[in-house]
């Protein structure tokens, strides 16, 4: 059975100079599985994210991973963290075989036939096996995304954070990906940011909705979309007709579907019209959260 793994964030406060807060008072526990953070740009996903990576202090508070503080400890916790940042690093004019041999090294793996089993793996899974002698500043947008997930995963992490990891791929490779974290997930914490809010409902157990710094939500995706149940609305109409709607009821989205606009709203009962009832979906759930919240 795999070790349960425990990430305890408490209290955590990061400003910027002249940008204010960052994070104010984070608290949350992480424990093995898919975690999504979602949240409007600027929101503070990748300040946190950077913060449990310890590539940047906090300015109060804790955090805690398997019980020991990261700020006291960093090489400890950096032994056993893989970390893929939105914007992946600059490459040098050598292959991936030889740039993971490198990274393996880095993080402790000193066995030469051991780093070689897990390149060997990691190329495999993410489908680079076939361009490993190939420099990694010629690959693709998408190869060099997977080549950070691979470098990511190197030396068996407890922790693994990535943020935006499917940018770039295509949708075989997002599912290709998608299986591969889901899986090892049950060994790991796996910190998933993303704008795709569909990716989060079908892979997260739990989830967080950071916004201006601030913690909105805490729990599974369908603890946020339970409180929109029976009272979620939606109807075709043209983009004139939709807008007039806004002034009158609470309007979650409008969405193009087929060409068509599509209103979604909440109302205790139908509106006038030739709307249906309809089923909540996170999407949903997170626009009326961040509505709730101006």
């Amino acid at each position: 059975m795999a070790q349960e793994n425990s990430l305890s964030i408490q209290q955590v406060d990061k400003s910027y100079a002249g940008k204010g807060k960052a994070l104010n008072k984070i608290t949350m526990e992480i424990t093995n599985g898919m975690f999504g953070l979602l949240g409007p740009n600027g929101a503070g996903k990748s300040t946190l994210m950077r913060s449990i990576a310890t590539l940047q202090p906090i300015d109060s508070g804790k955090i805690l991973f398997n019980g020991y503080d990261i700020s006291h400890e960093p090489n400890r916790i950096r032994k056993v963290l893989g970390y893929l940042p939105q914007e992946f690093g600059v490459y040098p004019k050598v292959s991936a075989e030889v740039l993971l041999h490198y990274l393996g090294q880095l993080k402790g793996i000193t066995n030469k036939k051991e780093r070689q089993k897990q390149i060997d793996y990691l190329l495999e899974r993410t489908n680079l096996s076939h361009h490993r002698k190939q420099a990694v500043e010629e690959y693709s947008g998408g190869m060099r995304q997977r080549f950070g997930i691979a470098q990511a995963l190197l030396a068996n992490p407890k922790i693994l954070i990535v943020d935006e990891p499917t940018a770039g791929l295509d949708p075989q490779e997002c599912h290709s990906l998608h299986n591969l974290l889901c899986e090892l997930s049950d060994a790991m914490i796996v910190i998933f940011s993303t704008h795709i809010v569909e990716d989060i409902q079908n892979l997260c157990r739990d989830m967080a909705v950071l916004d201006n710094g601030q913690l909105r939500f805490i729990g599974s995706p369908q603890a946020l979309i339970n409180p929109l149940s029976n009272r979620l609305w939606q109807a075709e109409m043209s983009s004139e007709n939709a807008a007039q709607f806004s002034d009158d009821f609470h309007v979650l989205s409008t969405r193009f579907i087929g060409g068509r606009c599509q209103v979604r709203l909440l109302a205790q009962e139908s509106p006038a019209g030739n709307f249906s009832k309809a089923t909540p979906d996170l999407q949903d759930g997170y626009f009326h959260l961040l509505k709730q919240a101006i």
